[in-house]
């Protein structure tokens, strides 16, 4: 009987009995309801993006400046002769 090698432990064993027992005292994990994920709204989407905004606060005064300096010059009455 000393040649054989030692068996593998059964699910009486002690050991697997206290994993079972800490396994039971432990919260059963109820399962994880899915939430479909909102859509997050387009302007939440731009306020988010810093480089859009840089962009955006850079780009658009040019162009009401460029188009107010364009209307001022074509207001210019043309000068006589």
């Amino acid at each position: 009987m000393a040649d054989q090698p030692p068996e593998p432990e059964s699910p009486e064993s002690p050991k697997s009995t206290q994993s079972t027992e800490s396994q039971a005292a432990a919260p059963s994990r109820q399962p994880v309801e899915r939430v479909p994920m909102e859509r997050v709204p387009v302007m939440q989407r731009i306020l988010d993006n810093h480089f859009l905004l840089l962009f955006l606060g850079v780009a658009m005064p040019t162009v009401f400046y460029l188009m107010w300096g364009i209307l001022e010059v074509a207001q210019i009455p043309i000068a006589p002769r």
